[in-house]
C-alpha cells in the first residue's frame, strides 16, 4: 500500500463513519416520530412469556411494560450511539447495527402492542418454525458454494421434493417414506446441476434457472392434473408430530422455542452444527474450501477437484430436499402450487448474510423468518399498516441484506468459475 494510498482509507473510512452516525440520528428520530409521538402516559405493552395450554413448560409471569418510558429509552440509545458514531467512531459496525435493529423491532413491538396482550414467545418459536425452509436451502448454497459451485435452481428443487413427498407419504400412508422421498429428489436434481456444469461447463446461473423453470411448471402441472383432482390418494399426508425433548422443554422461554418441534426442524439444527464441525475441523472441509479458494493448487497436492464438487452439490441437494419436505410433511399436509414462496431465494440471501459460514447462515435465517412470523402477528394485532406492507417484510428485510448495508461479504475466491483440469 502506497502513502498516497493511505489517506484517500482514512477519508473513506472518516466519510463511512459520518453517513452510519446521520443514518443512526435519522433512525432514532423516525422512531420518534413513528412510535413515541401519539403514545400516552399510562399505557402498557403486555408480553406472554408462555405457550398458551402448554404444559410441558414451567410456568413464568408475563412482561408488561410502561410504553413511553421504554420508547423513550430505546429512542435514547439510537441517538446516543448515532452521536457516539459521529464523534468518535465504533469499530464493530456489526455489533452496532445489530443494537440499533434490536432497538427499532422492540420499539416496533412495544408500540404495537400498548394496551394489548402479545405472546413474543409464541412469536419467536414460529421464528425458528418459519426460519427452518430458509436455513436449510441456505445451507444448501453454502455446502455447494465452498466448493466454488453456484446452485441458485434451490427453489425448484424444493419444490419438487415437496411435491415428491407428499405425493409418496400419502400412497404408502408412511410420513418417513416421504421424507426419504424428497431428499433423494433433492439429491437427484443437484445431480443433474452438477453433471451440467462441472462435466459440460454449463453456465451456472443458466443451469439454476433451468432447474427453477423446470420446478415450478412440473410441480404447477402435476397439481392441477393429478393431485387436486384426488387429494384423498395423492395430496393427503399428514404431518409430523411435535416432539417435546425431556426435560428440555420444560426450560421457560428455551424450551417452547427450541425444543418442542417436529422432526424436520430438529435435524435443521443439527445439521447446522454438523457441517460447521465439518467444514472447519476436518479433512473433508478442509478440501472443499481448498476447491473453492483455490483448486489449481489443490489439485496440484492431490484433491480431486471434480469429485468434491460433485460430492458437495449433491449432499447440497440433499438439504434443500429436506427444506421441500418441511412445506408438506413437515407443515400442512399437503402440496399447494409455489408454496415455497421465494424461501429458496430468501436461503441464499441468508447464506450471503451469513458469510458462507452454516452458523452465519442459521442466524440470518433467523432474521429472515422473525420478519416473515413478524408480519403475521402484527395482521391478527390489528395493526394500522396496510397488510400489503407487512406482507412485504421478509422481501424487504432480503433486499437490505443483498445491498450490503449490513456489511461486505466476500464468497470463496473460485465461486461460479469452472474448473478445467491442466
Amino acid at each position: 500500500m502506497t502513502t498516497e494510498t493511505l489517506p484517500q482509507n482514512k477519508k473513506a473510512s472518516n466519510q463511512r463513519q459520518m453517513i452510519t452516525g446521520i443514518v443512526l440520528l435519522a433512525i432514532g428520530l423516525l422512531m420518534f416520530v413513528l412510535f413515541a409521538r401519539g403514545t400516552q402516559p399510562g399505557q402498557e405493552a403486555k408480553f406472554g412469556m408462555n405457550l398458551s395450554n402448554n404444559a410441558e413448560t414451567i410456568p413464568i409471569p408475563d412482561l408488561i411494560l410502561p410504553v413511553q418510558p421504554s420508547l423513550y429509552a430505546l429512542i435514547a440509545i439510537t441517538i446516543f450511539l448515532g452521536g457516539w458514531q459521529l464523534a468518535r467512531g465504533i469499530r464493530s459496525t456489526g455489533l452496532l447495527i445489530g443494537i440499533v435493529a434490536f432497538s427499532f423491532v422492540a420499539a416496533f413491538l412495544i408500540w404495537a402492542t400498548k394496551d394489548q396482550s402479545f405472546n413474543l414467545v409464541g412469536m419467536l418459536s414460529s421464528s425458528l418454525v418459519r426460519a427452518t425452509p430458509i436455513a436449510l436451502a441456505a445451507l444448501c448454497g453454502v455446502i455447494s458454494e465452498r466448493a466454488a459451485v453456484v446452485n441458485i435452481g434451490i427453489e425448484g428443487t424444493m419444490l419438487l421434493a415437496a411435491e415428491a413427498a407428499v405425493v409418496f407419504a400419502t400412497v404408502t400412508n408412511n410420513l418417513w417414506v416421504g421424507l426419504l422421498t424428497a431428499i433423494l429428489t433433492g439429491g437427484l436434481i443437484a445431480a443433474i446441476h452438477a453433471i451440467l456444469v462441472i462435466r459440460f461447463r454449463v453456465d451456472q446461473i443458466v443451469s439454476g434457472v433451468a432447474i427453477n423453470i423446470f420446478g415450478t411448471g412440473t410441480t404447477s402441472f402435476l397439481s392441477s392434473r393429478f393431485l387436486e383432482k384426488n387429494i384423498d390418494a395423492l395430496n393427503n399426508s399428514g404431518t409430523f408430530q411435535i416432539i417435546p425433548l425431556p426435560l428440555l422443554s420444560k426450560i421457560p422461554i428455551i424450551g417452547p422455542i427450541f425444543f418442542q418441534n417436529n422432526i424436520i426442524v430438529y435435524l435443521m439444527i443439527i445439521l447446522v452444527v454438523i457441517i460447521h464441525i465439518l467444514l472447519f475441523y476436518t479433512p473433508w472441509g478442509l478440501r472443499t474450501r481448498a476447491v473453492g479458494e483455490h483448486p489449481k493448487a489443490a489439485d496440484t497436492l492431490g484433491i480431486n477437484v471434480y469429485f468434491m464438487r460433485y460430492v458437495n452439490v449433491i449432499i447440497g441437494g440433499m438439504i434443500a430436499g429436506l427444506g421441500g419436505a418441511y412445506f408438506t410433511i413437515g407443515s400442512v399436509g399437503r402440496f399447494d402450487q409455489d408454496m415455497t414462496a421465494g424461501k429458496g431465494f430468501i436461503g441464499l440471501a441468508a447464506m450471503i448474510f451469513g458469510k458462507w459460514n452454516p452458523i452465519g447462515a442459521f442466524s440470518s435465517s433467523l432474521i429472515f423468518g422473525f420478519a416473515d412470523s413478524l408480519q403475521v402477528k402484527m395482521q391478527i394485532l390489528g395493526v394500522n399498516i396496510p397488510s400489503e406492507f407487512l406482507q412485504m417484510a421478509p422481501y424487504i428485510v432480503t433486499i437490505i441484506v443483498l445491498t450490503g448495508i449490513v456489511g461486505r461479504a466476500i464468497p470463496p475466491a473460485a465461486d461460479g468459475t469452472p474448473y478445467e483440469k491442466q
